[in-house]
Formats: C-alpha cells, structure tokens, sequence
C-alpha cells in the first residue's frame, strides 16, 4: 500500500508540471528556471521508480516513448480530414472570395488567417480531459493509431487545464522545428548517412515509427487549428472564438494567427510573412484563410474533397540559379553511396547555399544534369534544397556527364548495382563509413543480443581501434576493455560474458546480425531452413536463391554480392575461429519437427518479462508463427497490460486468451501448447 502523503506529492509534481509544459510550450512564457523544472522531473522519476504502481501513461516521464510496436491500428475519423483547395496569386484568391460572397447571399464575414505549417495533420481525442486517442490523416476518412508516438511530443497536452469536457476533438499539424531538422541532418552526415530532403517528410515518418523512442528523439511540436467536436453544449459561435477555448485548455496555438475584417487584411498578412517567413523557427509554404462564422461554414459546406470555407494561399517556390562545380558521393549506413550536388554559393532568402540534393544516378542522368553547368535550385519546403535541372542554353560545351564510381570511395571495395533498384551500394559492411550502424545492430536485441554493449560503448570501442569488424568483439579481453574511460570490472566482466554467450546463437541470429542488405530477421530464419550452415549459404548461386519461395532477385543478388567480398569472408573465418557456432543440426531446419509448428500467436498489450520483439523471436524460434492482428487461424491471444481491439475479435472469433504467466509456461513446455 502506498502512503498517501506520497500519493498526494506525486499528483502535485504532475500537475505542477504539465503547467509549466503549457507554460513553456503553448504560451513560450515560463515562469520557473529550467534547473527547477528538471528537479521536479527528478523527484517525480525517482517517486514513480520506487512506486511503479503510481505509474500513469499521462505522467510528464512517460513521454520518452515506448518499445517497437507491432503495426498501427485503422482509425476512422468521426468526421472527414480534407484537404484545402490552393490559390497560387492574387487573383486566386479573390476568385475564391467571390464565390464564398455569391453562396452567402453577399452576407459580411471576417476570416481568421493562419500560418501554413508543412508538417502532419493528427486529430487528438480527449475524455475526461485525458488524451485516449491520436491518428494521424490518412486518407481523410481513415488513419492510423500513433497514439504513443503523439504522446512523446511535448506540445501535446496529457491533461487538459482547467475543467475540460466530457469529451473532446481537435486537429492540428505535428511538425520538425527547423533547428530539430538541422541537427539530425548533422547526425546523419557525421555517419555517412543520406541527409532527409525536408522536415515535413521527416516529421510524417517520424510520427509513423513503429518505435516511439525513435519519435521521441524528433523534438516534434504541434500547432492545433481545429475544434472538430465538444461534448458540454457550450460549442463557440465562430472559428476564433473556438481557438481561444482551446488555448485556455492548454493547447498550443499560432501565435501568428490573425483575425482579418476585410480581404485586404487578409493580402497585407500574406505579404508580411512572405517577406518575414524565413525569420520562423519552422517552415510555412503559404496562409490558410478561413470564413470565421461556424453557421456560415456548415452553410459552405463542401466541394468534393475541398472545404468551400476555407483556402490555402501558398508562397511561390524559391529558386536561384547557380553552377554545379562538381557532384559528390557519400556512403550511408546500408552502404548506399549517395551523389550530392557541391555548388557555387548563391544566396537564396537569406539563407547561403552550397549544396542540394541529387536522388541518384539515375535521375541525374534522366534530368541531364552535368558537371559545370547553370542549375535551377530550389527551396519550395526543401531545407536541403534541390536541383531542379540544367540551364542548358548557358551551357559551353565543357561540361562533363556523371558517373557513379565504380569502387567505394571510403574503402575502395567494388561498388554493386541491383537491376531492381536505382540506388548503387558498397557491400562491404566493414567499410568504415557504415560500420558503426553495423555494430549497433549487431550487438542489439533482435541480432546476437549482446547486453552491456551499448551505443556509447560501441562508438568507444571504434574509436579507440579496438573493434575495426564485428569479428574482433571474440577478441576483446578484459584489460583492453578496462582501458576504455568510465569502464569498470564489473561491466567488463559482464560484457565479456555475454560475448561469450552470442557464440550459440541461433544462425538465424547471426545471419541477421551480419547486416546483408534486404535481408533481416525474417529473411533470414527462411534461409538457415534451406542452407543448414553459413558454408552452404556463401557457396548459394543466384539460381538456388530465387528457387526458394520468397526470395526475389534483388535479394539474391544482394546475398551473392555480399559473400562474394572478401573483407566479409574473413569476418566469416574469424568468428568461426573464435568459437562462433556457424552451423544447425539439421533437424532443427524442419519446421514441422519444431514442437510449435502450426501454432499461430497474436500479441497484444506489454509483457512485463520481454519485449514483443523477443517474444515473437522466441516463438519463431519454436517452429511458431507471430501475426499483428487476430484471424480465425490466430491460436492464441496472448493479452499483455493496456489491452486493445484485439481482445475484442478474439472473443468474437473465440480464439483462446492467454497471460502472460500461460504464455511463459507454452515457451517453457511448448510441445504441450496443441493440447
């Protein structure tokens, strides 16, 4: 039983807490230090730490995200997320004022204006003030479920303020802050990575993770447009007003947003922030423009997909024209080489630019893009701009066509080409420009889960010369670890260990831990039933690949380009030598003699023992299948805590429910799981 006194003190840091996020985030206004902030944070994680049971998904510490998920869950929207219909000029844009008066009878109205932010529409659904529910726009009519991945965003209230309704629904845009996009494109180039073209793709994949630790990471902000639905009867009489109810509850608005009388008030707002834009902290292309009156927006009502209430008055794209000095290549992490473009600095919108995004050798090629030549480059939403083409008529003839190299530029290994894909990778996973996104993944959970070995750790080890292939971790000895600065015996001692017990892994495991592209956990268990032995598989043909049900030509030819490097091969031999079992029992290549097979799990819900990704491993690993969602061939449920829908269609479709404590004992006795 925990004491009162600590319930009491830890309902007051969460409250004391999500108003200073409202402070800070929605108003940009805090009224307490940053160092007094994140002691209250501490104090309530160490509470929650020593009282898990005190734990809420709604507490300020559960914004770090959670553990992968399995997929997202439809969600259809109570009413439909449509687009906005665009005027690119004024004339547009008095077009659409005309056509809003005629269907008004020549009624006045003022209109809000609003920043168009490039980000991602959600729609957030509270009940009794807490945040159940976040989807994202799909196709309008239907999203999908991002609920936790919302929840990691720190602009997004948990709890509302005040006295919130019974239930309630707002939309708004989730969006990259433009110094957020910087830094990863940071990260991204100090690892070799390709860099992401603009925050408003980035953002749309980062709430799409299936890991919201991943999302979590984004520093993601929101903006709230929209009141869709209020369930207390007291609904506002006009867009504005609505907005304002909002903000009072504690959501984050504009404070850009205006409310305009005449239509020109509404030009001189965008043509302040056509001149001003660049001077924001995030990306707009354009002004939406709203009718304010709710009555006079249900009476608009709608033109197909389009809101006759409402228009988008975009910016014009931003272009420049300067030279293509030369093209470079750089390697990412899976061993993509990437062309970029290194031009002429040019200034565009106060911003100096010296190189732009070219997609591949292909699109080089279909665009005719050479060496020297006068290039359109453009920056409409791209904060890596783009080249858009040649200006071929200032063209001299001195100009040189591209060609990818054929060697890595980084380690000089044969560069190979699928006839499936665009892009030209280095299959030569110890190159060092991808090694050490190799050695995280070889070391994780789902590869040859070796505990202690870390990304901080893994970096040291790399950069001290201790680990230059993945194979060199079977030789690491204690004193060479202890050389490394903050490592003690203990955690030595540990690591070592583990070590040790990687070397029986399932092939399967080391398969997928050795990073072959297109070839990852699933992949590779389907091959360890075909090739019994590492051996068998390096001496597979193209042919013998692509006659294994599932196994595409792009895969093959990635398998045969990988075995066929000899720095891999020697990766291969070393771990052999160092006691790495590189080989099965046959029988165990059978599925059939596996004592699961047949059996069909669907998890749902955490388990408190392991991850979901362990726990379908584990069930693969028994010869048993694992699907996202329930069917009539699901044998089990497996419901861990916060259930979902798919509780519901076991019980409809009468599949047998299992805890966790029953779905332990099935992995402990598994031939016993058919009876």
């Amino acid at each position: 039983m925990v004491d009162t006194e600590v319930t009491q003190r830890v309902e007051q840091l969460r409250k004391e807490l999500n108003y200073h996020n409202y402070r800070y985030h929605a108003l940009d206004d805090p009224v307490i230090s940053d160092a007094e902030y994140d002691r209250m944070m501490v104090e309530l994680g160490e509470l929650e730490a020593r009282y898990p049971e005190l734990i809420t998904p709604e507490s300020p510490t559960q914004r770090v995200g959670a553990a992968p998920a399995a997929g997202f869950t439809e969600v259809e929207h109570s009413s439909a997320m449509l687009s906005l219909a665009n005027a690119f000029d004024l004339e547009e844009l008095h077009a659409w004022y005309r056509r809003v008066k005629n269907l008004l009878e020549d009624a006045e109205f003022d209109m809000v204006c609003e920043l168009k932010i490039d980000g991602l529409a959600v729609s957030l659904i509270y009940e009794e003030g807490h945040l159940v529910l976040g989807a994202t726009r799909g196709d309008g009519y239907r999203g999908e479920e991002v609920t936790q991945n919302l929840r990691t965003v720190k602009s997004i209230p948990l709890v509302l303020l005040g006295e919130p309704p019974p239930r309630l629904e707002v939309r708004g845009e989730v969006y990259i802050p433009l110094e957020s996009f910087r830094r990863l494109n940071e990260e991204r180039m100090a690892r070799g990575e390709p860099l992401y073209a603009n925050p408003r793709n980035t953002g749309a994949g980062s709430i799409r993770q299936l890991d919201s630790r991943i999302t979590a990471t984004r520093n993601m902000e929101i903006f709230v447009y929209s009141l869709v639905s209020i369930a207390d009867g007291a609904n506002p009489d006009n867009h504005w007003e609505s907005l304002h109810r909002l903000k009072g509850l504690g959501f984050r608005l504009n404070p850009h947003n205006v409310l305009c009388q005449t239509l020109e008030e509404v030009e001189d707002f965008y043509d302040r922030w056509l001149e001003e834009r660049h001077q924001l902290p995030y990306h707009t292309d354009g002004v939406v423009v709203k009718v304010n009156p709710l009555p006079y927006q249900q009476s608009l009502g709608y033109a197909g997909r389009e809101p006759r209430w409402a228009i988008a008055y975009k910016f014009p794209a931003e272009q420049t024209i300067t030279r293509l000095i030369d093209i470079g290549v750089n390697v990412g992490r899976t061993g993509s080489l990437n062309p970029y473009a290194i031009l002429e600095p040019v200034n565009v919108s106060g911003v100096t630019l010296k190189m732009a995004t070219l997609r591949n050798e292909e699109d080089i090629h279909r665009k005719d893009i050479r060496i020297g030549d006068w290039v359109t480059v453009e920056r409409a939403g791209e904060v890596i701009p783009q080249v858009v083409g040649p200006v071929v008529e200032r063209r001299t003839g001195e100009e040189r066509a591209f060609e990818m190299p054929d060697r890595c530029p980084v380690c000089g290994t044969g560069v190979v080409k699928s006839t499936e894909e665009a892009m030209h990778r280095c299959p030569n996973t110890a190159c060092p420009a991808q090694f050490f996104e190799l050695l995280r993944h070889f070391v994780s959970r789902g590869a040859m889960n070796i505990e202690g070995l870390g990304e901080r750790w893994c970096r040291a080890l790399i950069d001290v010369g201790l680990v230059k292939g993945v194979a060199d971790l079977y030789y690491l000895d204690k004193e060479q670890l202890l050389q490394l600065e903050r490592m003690g015996d203990k955690l030595a001692t540990n690591i070592l260990d583990n070590i040790e017990e990687s070397k029986s892994r399932p092939l399967a495991r080391i398969i997928s831990a050795l990073g072959i592209f297109h070839v990852g956990s699933e992949m590779a268990g389907l091959l360890t039933r075909h090739f019994p032995s590492i051996d068998e598989l390096v001496k597979a043909t193209e042919e013998q690949l692509t006659a294994i049900p599932g196994v595409g030509p792009k895969i093959a030819t990635s398998i045969v380009a990988y075995f066929l490097v000899k720095e891999n091969l020697h990766t291969i031999d070393r771990m052999r030598a160092a006691g790495v079992v590189l080989a099965q029992e046959p029988k165990a290549l059978e599925k059939r003699e596996l004592p699961l097979a047949g059996v069909t799990f669907c998890l749902t819900g955490s388990l408190s023992s392991m991850s979901r990704p362990d726990a379908e491993t584990r069930i693969k690993e028994l010869g048993g299948a694992a699907t996202s969602s329930v069917t009539r061939r699901t044998t089990y449920l497996v419901a861990g805590e916060g259930l979902g829908s798919k509780l519901e269609d076991a019980r409809r479709l009468e599949t047998k429910i299992l805890d966790e404590e029953q779905f332990l004992q099935i992995l402990a006795t598994p031939e016993r799981a058919a009876s």
